[in-house]
């Protein structure tokens, strides 16, 4: 199969490209960096999802997409950059799609479409309502509502993927990933928190920064550690290429994710188990983080098995 694959330079994007070549498809890489993949079978386009003619040159020849790419911010500076980069170029490149009549378009989505960490219910399954509360998440609802559209009017074979928050695995053991140092590190969440002008998180945070290196486990205001669904790169890659494969995917949209939630407090001692920092507590203000999806779907009709649990993760962490 020839497989046009973007994002190709992500975290899933570089895992997806290796699982197809080693199976023997031909991959097309597109993203704004290399990863520099020397193989028979690849080509690589080095571009922007929003030009038209770098579109034109990875589509050309391709059997199926798989739409990886994407920007991911909470910043209301970016606000119109996330949203050009994850709706307006998706359009662009779902109408090459459909022009090209590739047999799939898989999707990455994600579970921010809900928003799980306002779930209405629990275990979120894709029945959930979609009310999303950033402009990420807003930007992939839209994505979601074009892929429904050029199915309906163009008869484009899709599947949508909702995936859970994911990491790799290096990244849990360092306090400057862009997800685990905000998530696990004090200091990394006070500058998060600074970026985005949090007085109330601030008040909370700084007094427990001394100027050394903490762990942090986050809780609700009532003391109850956060609980999130964290998946490895590994086993979404996996599910992606499961999507592109499977006849039972067609047209149907399903979350991708772990088969349980991690809970913050469990987390961090199997950080500080490899990292010796001290850990310091923290009642966060506001809505609770806690919360559980279901990845049932994918599991009847892809067969997805998840294989890196998060204690697996901090394992193989270097």
């Amino acid at each position: 199969m020839r497989v046009l694959v973007t994002g190709s330079a992500g975290r899933v994007g570089r895992r997806v490209v290796d699982l197809l070549l080693a199976r023997g498809d031909a991959v097309t890489g597109f993203d704004l960096r290399s990863i520099g993949r020397e193989h028979r079978a690849y080509r690589e386009i080095v571009g922007d999802l929003g030009d038209n003619q770098a579109i034109a040159q990875a589509i050309a020849d391709a059997d199926a997409v798989l739409h990886l790419g994407a920007f991911m911010s909470w910043l209301p500076a970016e606000a119109e950059r996330v949203y050009e980069a994850n709706a307006t170029a998706s359009f662009k490149l779902l109408q090459a799609a459909a022009n090209a009549s590739v047999s799939r378009f898989v999707l990455a989505s994600s579970g921010e479409v809900y928003p799980e960490v306002r779930a209405r219910r629990r275990p979120v399954d894709e029945d959930h309502p979609r009310e999303p509360i950033s402009v990420y998440g807003l930007s992939k609802l839209v994505a979601e509502e074009m892929v429904a559209f050029f199915h309906r009017t163009r008869g484009l074979p899709f599947v949508v993927l909702r995936l859970s928050h994911t990491q790799d695995a290096d990244e849990l053991l360092d306090p400057l990933s862009f997800f685990s140092g905000p998530r696990f590190y004090l200091r990394p969440k006070i500058r998060q928190q600074r970026e985005f002008g949090n007085a109330r998180a601030l008040a909370v945070l700084e007094p427990l920064d001394d100027g050394t290196d903490k762990h942090l486990v986050q809780c609700d205001e009532d003391g109850i550690p956060y609980r999130m669904m964290i998946a490895d790169a590994r086993d979404i890659a996996a599910g992606i290429v499961l999507a592109l494969d499977s006849p039972r995917a067609v047209d149907a949209t399903m979350n991708l994710g772990p088969d349980e939630a991690t809970s913050f407090d469990e987390a961090v001692a199997l950080l500080q188990a490899r990292t010796r920092l001290p850990v310091v507590r923290a009642n966060m203000p506001g809505p609770p983080v806690r919360y559980e999806t279901s990845n049932a779907r994918a599991r009847d009709l892809l067969g997805f098995r998840p294989q890196y649990a998060f204690a697996r993760m901090v394992e193989d962490a270097k």
